[in-house]
């Protein structure tokens, strides 16, 4: 007698690997029984990392609460959170977005509405951020790009405009500098402010 047919499990984190759209992450994430995590697609292929740590976590929420006014007045939106679509099998989740003009129950972001992603980078995230996800945005002509980078004592922020298909360095300053620019609207702060409280 032969055996038993083994049962087949679906798990949409093998059976879907390389063919993740959009549609498919509506229908299926965030995935049962995993922990909090951030999903992201490249070309189909499901990226998920988790949740960052607090120095991460307070410098995003002081970084919103300094834009959030300056990109206001200028007829923008800041956001936290959002996922932008980067074609039809594919999408990233800044930890902050600035938006051209604000949306209302938008889950999935156009690019084109999309005027400077911001990551808040980390050791887990650093290839990502610094090089996929910038690459990722010039391809798609989204015309700024802002990353933070938090050390123990010191911040890093940079902002990037795209020229030509390339990135150029808009503003850039560390802890006890001044980070100002007028585009992509006027803000001026030290980047000492996103560092967590002693």
């Amino acid at each position: 007698m032969a055996a038993p047919a083994p049962e087949y499990s679906f798990d949409p984190l093998i059976d879907l690997d390389g063919l993740w759209t959009v549609e498919l992450a509506q229908r299926y994430l965030p995935i049962e029984g995993m922990p909090p995590a951030r999903y992201e697609a490249v070309e189909g292929r499901l990226r998920t990392s988790p949740r960052e740590g607090s120095a991460n976590s307070w410098a995003a929420g002081e970084l919103y609460a300094l834009l959030r006014s300056p990109a206001r007045a200028a007829g923008h939106a800041m956001y936290t959170a959002l996922n932008v679509r980067t074609g039809l099998s594919g999408w990233i989740e800044p930890d902050l977005v600035l938006l051209r003009e604000p949306v209302r129950q938008q889950t999935w972001i156009e690019s084109a509405q999309v005027l400077c992603p911001i990551e808040i980078i980390s050791p887990s995230s650093f290839h990502r951020d610094r090089i996929d996800k910038p690459a990722i945005c010039a391809a798609m002509g989204i015309p700024y790009y802002m990353h933070v980078e938090i050390r123990p004592n010191d911040v890093l922020i940079e902002l990037l405009r795209l020229d030509g298909g390339h990135w150029t360095l808009q503003a850039q300053a560390r802890s006890g500098q001044v980070f100002q620019s007028e585009e992509p609207f006027a803000f001026s702060f030290d980047p000492a402010e996103l560092l967590e409280p002693r």
